[in-house]
């Protein structure tokens, strides 16, 4: 997963020190609101991260590319490693009109039980996200890359 930081100097040298990207202001002002090179930029991270002083002028630099491709920066409130690590851990559904989602909870380094934990926290925080709970939820599969889904509810 590519994290990209648009930062002051400070919160730049603590990605470069963790070798994670980073744009300044001056880079972001070389883009010159162009949308082809926004969305660009927008397409080749997953994530943003910015800096306080950096967040608010984001409109003005890069106009609305970011926020269309619904990828406006996440504000640096802890150090950037720990914001890094928290952003690669996190999971994102996205509810529109589909009818079928599928999401990453796990990769092969981890326990069962790790697996296990990360399916109960996912499965719960959707269900959370839907109107009626449960209700709204026909049948649950689970997957590997590989292998055959097995229903679980």
């Amino acid at each position: 997963m590519k994290v990209c930081v648009l930062g002051d100097v400070k919160h730049c040298e603590q990605a470069q020190a963790i070798q994670v990207d980073s744009k300044t202001v001056e880079d972001l002002k070389k883009l010159n609101k162009n949308k082809k090179l926004v969305k660009k930029l927008a397409q080749s991270y997953h994530a943003f991260l910015a800096s306080d002083s950096v967040i608010k002028q984001i409109p003005r630099l890069l106009g609305p590319g970011l926020n269309k491709a619904g990828k406006f920066p996440t504000p640096i409130n802890k150090t950037v490693q720990e914001q890094v690590n928290e952003i690669k851990a996190s999971i994102k559904f996205q509810l529109k009109k589909v009818l079928c989602m599928g999401v990453a909870v796990a990769n092969v380094g981890m326990t069962d039980s790790e697996i296990r934990t990360n399916i109960m926290y996912a499965t719960n925080f959707l269900v959370s996200l839907l109107k009626k709970n449960w209700q709204n939820v026909r049948c649950l599969y689970i997957k590997s890359t590989m292998g055959k889904p097995y229903r679980i509810y």
